[in-house]
C-alpha cells in the first residue's frame, strides 16, 4: 500500500485556530503511534539565517512540542552549524540567531541544542546501509543521541537541490561540518573573468578562502574551496558557475543517504509546511517573493512520500506574478525546476526510494 500523507490547507474559521488545525493534522497522521514516554526527541528545524523572513514561525514548533510533551516525550529543537560565513556558523551565534528569530524556550516550550557542538566538529560516523555514495555519514552527535527524530520542514525551492523538504532538512541539516563538506565535494565553482566585476562578494561569504583576487577579478582556489556553492548564489552579476552539473544530482543522492543514516533503526515522523515558498533556501540572509501561493500543511511517517506530495502540490499551483519563477518564463518546466533549470529535484526522490528511505508514491488524505 502507498504511504499515507495527510494534508490540510491554511484556511481557518472562528471555531479553530491555525495551531489547533496543525495539531489536528499531526494527530490524524498518527504521531501518537510512537512511544514517546521518557524518550529524548530531536525536532530538526531550520531557524533561518538572520535577515531571512521566510523561515517557519516558532508558533508552529510550539504546537509540535506541546504534543510531544503530552505524549510523555522530552523534545528539543536542533540544527547543525553551517559551512559558510553567516549567523549560524558556530553554536553560540547559532543559538543567538534562533532566539532572535523567535525560537526561545519561552515561545517554543523547549530548549535549542546545536547538533554538532560549538564548532561543528562534534559528530558521529554513522554507517549508511545500502549507501552508494556515502559509507559513513558524519552526523551531529545530539541528533544521534536522541531516541526519536521528528522533522519540521519549511518546504521551499533550492538553488542546487531543486527543492528543500524533509530529506534536505535532515540530510544536509544534520550533517556536521565534515559531513557538509562530504555532501558538497562533487563539484567546484568557476569564475567567468569576463563577467566578474571584482566586488569581492563571493570572498565575503566564503568561510574557506576559496575566492582569491588576482588582478582586477577573482578566481576560485580549488585547494581551499569546499564546493558548497554559496558563492554562486551571492554573486551579483552571475559570474560564477559550477564546472560539473552532475554535482547537484550527486548532492541529492548524498543527502538521501545521510537522511537514511539518521532515520534507520529509530522512530521518526515528518511535517512539512508549504508556505512562503521562496526560490532559495532559508540559509540566505534574505528571501525573495514566493514562487507560488501558500498551499497547506502535510504530515507523514514517510519522508520521501511527503516530499513528493509537497513537490506535486507546488507544481500544481499558479505562478506568483513578479516572482523569480515568473521572470524566468519557463512554462515548459515544472514550477520547482523553472526557477533553477539546471537542477533535478526528481533525482533526490528516485535515489531515496532506491536505497529504501521511502516510497515514490502516496495516498493523500485531506482533513
Amino acid at each position: 500500500m502507498a504511504p499515507k500523507v495527510y494534508f490540510t490547507d491554511f484556511c481557518t474559521g472562528t471555531s479553530e485556530t491555525l495551531p489547533q488545525k496543525l495539531a489536528r493534522l499531526i494527530m490524524s497522521a498518527g504521531i501518537d503511534q510512537i512511544d514517546f514516554q521518557d524518550k529524548f526527541v530531536a525536532i530538526k528545524i531550520h531557524f533561518g539565517e538572520l535577515g531571512n523572513m521566510a523561515h517557519l514561525r516558532p508558533g508552529y514548533a510550539r504546537v509540535l512540542v506541546d504534543i510531544i510533551k503530552d505524549l510523555g516525550g522530552k523534545p528539543f529543537l536542533t540544527d547543525a552549524n553551517t559551512m559558510y560565513v553567516g549567523s549560524r556558523k558556530n553554536a553560540l551565534d547559532h543559538i543567538e540567531t534562533a532566539y532572535l528569530n523567535g525560537f526561545t524556550p519561552y515561545s517554543t516550550g523547549c530548549h535549542v541544542i546545536i547538533a554538532d557542538g560549538l564548532k561543528g566538529t562534534d559528530d558521529v560516523a554513522v554507517p549508511v546501509e545500502g549507501g552508494e555514495y556515502v559509507k559513513f555519514a558524519k552526523i551531529g552527535r545530539a541528533v544521534m543521541d536522541a531516541d526519536i527524530v521528528i522533522s519540521l520542514n519549511h518546504f521551499k525551492g533550492h538553488e542546487e537541490a531543486g527543492f528543500g523538504g524533509a530529506i534536505k532538512n535532515l540530510g544536509m541539516g544534520c550533517g556536521s561540518n565534515e559531513g557538509k563538506r562530504d555532501m558538497h565535494s562533487d563539484g567546484r565553482p568557476l569564475i567567468d573573468e569576463t563577467k566578474c566585476i571584482g566586488c569581492g562578494t563571493c570572498a565575503k561569504y566564503c568561510a574557506h578562502e576559496g575566492p582569491k583576487k588576482e588582478g582586477k577579478t577573482y578566481k576560485i582556489d580549488w585547494v581551499t574551496c569546499m564546493g558548497c556553492g554559496r558563492c554562486l548564489d551571492v554573486c551579483p552579476v552571475k559570474a560564477i558557475y559550477h564546472d560539473n552539473r552532475e554535482a547537484g544530482r550527486i548532492l541529492n543522492y548524498k543527502m538521501a543517504e545521510y537522511t537514511k543514516a539518521i532515520l534507520d533503526g529509530r522512530p521518526h515522523f515528518h511535517i512539512s509546511l508549504v508556505r512562503d515558498v521562496s526560490p532559495y533556501c532559508d540559509c540566505h540572509a534574505e528571501n525573495d517573493l514566493p514562487i507560488v501561493p501558500d498551499v497547506g500543511m502535510f504530515a507523514s511517517f514517510d519522508p520521501v512520500a511527503l516530499d513528493l506530495a509537497c513537490a506535486d502540490a507546488v507544481n500544481a499551483q499558479s505562478v506568483n506574478p513578479g516572482s523569480k519563477l515568473d521572470k524566468a518564463n519557463r512554462p515548459d518546466l515544472d514550477n520547482l525546476t523553472g526557477s533553477f533549470p539546471h537542477t533535478n529535484w526528481r533525482s533526490q526522490i528516485a535515489h531515496a526510494k532506491k536505497i529504501g528511505l521511502g516510497e515514490d508514491q502516496y495516498e493523500l488524505i485531506t482533513i
